[in-house]
């Protein structure tokens, strides 16, 4: 911590996501944007010059300088540079998926054990001011259709469509869900990338919930919804504009009520709730143990989708 109290933070990784990372580490309160890092030095001025912090030539030399880093390189390079910070006893917010592997995943969890530090994994869409109402309203989940669609981005193409965009909904679902997996039914197609970039998996709950979900990064449109049914009625959620509604049964007929939902940059609502737990040892909402459970099944349904399509029962 700084002298002021205040924690002092730093990003790795300035790019098209890591930008905002810095500038709202550079508007909390209770935080000091010590510096960032970035493989493009002409990119770490720019944002540096900024937001008033400084230039670091390495992650290590950034972690020795920082309390916490976020961590908001190519997922490929995610285990390369969050190990060592994290052996450095840096508390760590890793962009989404962890990383690109169960073995590195292990070592990520074995690292934070080890040094007693916070690692906070960056599924943003449990930030998102419609999670909370979702958390409430979901009791009795029986059937989810997840759709997230997006126009094509070179950026993010190090990995599949699952890895990148659907990997969002798989984490949301198992949190709502909150059973473990039976099996998994995957489809895919690249288009554009040497990756798929349209993916459809059917996941299948021991307590009998199922959940499809639909997923492409070659749309003309932007999609980020989510349907929720249960016993007694169904929600209707829209990630992307805050927004949404709940259908259910009443004495009177069916009742379409509107959701009261108080918009906010689910960003500035991640980095806060990640800082709230460095400073006061909290658990974060989507700790590494959430991360790796994601990027496991996120796994199983690439494994399938590159194998043409895999027995289902591979999961169990």
């Amino acid at each position: 911590m700084s002298s002021q109290g205040k924690l002092k933070c730093g990003v790795v990784g300035v790019g098209y996501l890591g930008q905002h990372h810095a500038r709202i580490y550079s508007t909390l309160e209770n935080v000091e944007l010590v510096g960032v890092c970035d493989s493009s030095m002409d990119r770490a001025k720019e944002i540096a010059d900024k937001h008033g912090c400084r230039v670091f030539d390495s992650p290590e030399a950034l972690g020795e300088a920082c309390d916490a880093v976020s961590v908001v390189v190519p997922t490929d390079l995610h285990a390369q540079v969050a190990v060592p910070l994290l052996k450095k006893g840096c508390h760590m917010l890793i962009e989404k998926p962890l990383c690109t592997s169960l073995e590195e995943a292990e070592q990520i969890l074995n690292a934070a054990k080890e040094a007693n530090v916070v690692v906070q994994v960056g599924h943003i869409e449990h930030y998102n001011p419609v999670m909370s109402f979702l958390e409430q309203a979901v009791s009795v989940p029986r059937f989810i259709t997840a759709d997230r669609l997006a126009p094509f981005q070179p950026r993010g193409t190090e990995v599949g469509v699952v890895l990148d965009l659907m990997i969002h909904d798989i984490g949301v679902i198992l949190q709502l869900v909150n059973s473990p997996v039976v099996r998994v039914e995957s489809i895919g197609v690249n288009v554009l990338s040497r990756t798929e970039d349209i993916a459809n998996a059917r996941i299948v709950f021991e307590n009998g919930c199922v959940a499809n979900i639909n997923t492409s990064r070659v749309s003309e449109k932007k999609v980020r919804e989510i349907r929720v049914f249960q016993p007694n009625g169904y929600l209707s959620i829209d990630f992307m504009n805050q927004s949404g509604h709940l259908l259910k049964m009443t004495p009177g007929g069916l009742e379409k009520e509107e959701i009261p939902i108080e918009k906010d940059e689910p960003l500035k609502l991640e980095l806060a709730s990640f800082v709230d737990c460095v400073v006061n040892h909290n658990n974060p909402k989507v700790g590494a143990v959430l991360g790796k459970t994601a990027l496991e099944v996120a796994i199983k349904i690439t494994d399938q989708i590159r194998k043409g399509f895999a027995d289902p029962s591979t999961l169990s």
